[in-house]
């Protein structure tokens, strides 16, 4: 659209110029009738180009912490990655941008305690590789995580997502759909739960600040606790004592490997699907 308005605008220059130049008032008034026949012409066109984005499903991320959240933005493979991958953004600030309009899976998490340092780039909690814009790249665990299936079931159009706790929790997130059809509640968890995380899960920084409550997989890394080998099945992987800290707290939540596949929900046709930490 900008370079739209700047095209008008670069035609508007011509015509004052023209209008100047010229001494012949049939030509004059000519010169005077072309700046808003070419000008309603191209606003008609961003009008029209903006109404077909009208219909299109977009991801709004909401910050309304009392501090800066870096949310990233993971694809699955096979998928583009979306606005880089990562940004900041501040408190009580938000950002929209548009997926595919066709299939799109993929993440999206917060980053907490971002900083440049020596010229490196890094996070406390959630850091993608030292990078502002992830670019593709996974997080580092623990992070609450928001899952997305977008533009699938065929004609129904539906975007299924979700929020995860399996790989434990960083900040609080909700995702809230708007004017979709059948049943699109909104999930998450908006406890603070660095406040409660037991000890043994309690991940703290340098200076001793509970940062991120790690998962059961992510402090003892056993094969049952982690759904790994034998236990990866439906019927092997269970509900442990850590994970069902998670799932009393944030009952819309997925806590482990093999939780409910109900927790993921299935909307047809949203408007918007927003991601909001601390909501």
């Amino acid at each position: 659209y900008a370079q739209l308005y700047t095209y008008i605008y670069t035609l508007q220059s011509h015509v004052h110029l023209q209008l100047q130049n010229t001494k012949n008032k049939k030509k004059t008034q000519m010169a005077k009738t072309s700046l808003p026949l070419a000008a309603s012409f191209l606003l008609l066109l961003i009008s029209s180009t903006t109404s077909a984005d009208t219909g299109r499903l977009f991801l709004t991320v909401v910050n309304h912490c009392p501090f800066t959240v870096w949310p990233a933005i993971q694809p699955n493979a096979g998928h583009p990655v979306l606005e880089k991958g990562g940004f900041a953004l501040p408190t009580n600030t938000h950002r929209s941008f548009f997926p595919p309009s066709t299939h799109w899976s993929g993440r999206i998490w917060g980053r907490t305690g971002c900083s440049h340092y020596n010229g490196k780039f890094s996070c406390v909690t959630g850091d993608c590789g030292h990078r502002l814009e992830c670019n593709g790249l996974g997080g580092a665990t623990p992070a609450s995580l928001a899952q997305f299936d977008l533009h699938h079931g065929g004609h129904q159009d539906l975007s299924s997502y979700g929020v995860s706790l399996v790989d434990g929790f960083n900040v609080p997130m909700t995702v809230t759909p708007h004017e979709g059809r059948g049943v699109c509640p909104v999930v998450g968890c908006r406890e603070d739960l660095l406040k409660t995380c037991p000890a043994h899960l309690q991940l703290r920084s340098h200076g001793g600040h509970v940062v991120a409550c790690k998962s059961g997989c992510e402090a003892f890394r056993t094969d049952e606790l982690c759904c790994r080998n034998h236990y990866n099945s439906p019927q092997t992987c269970r509900a442990s004592s850590h994970s069902l800290f998670f799932k009393h707290a944030c009952p819309s939540t997925m806590t482990f490997a093999h939780d409910s596949p109900s927790l993921m929900h299935d909307c047809s046709s949203p408007r918007e699907l927003k991601v909001i930490f601390c909501h």
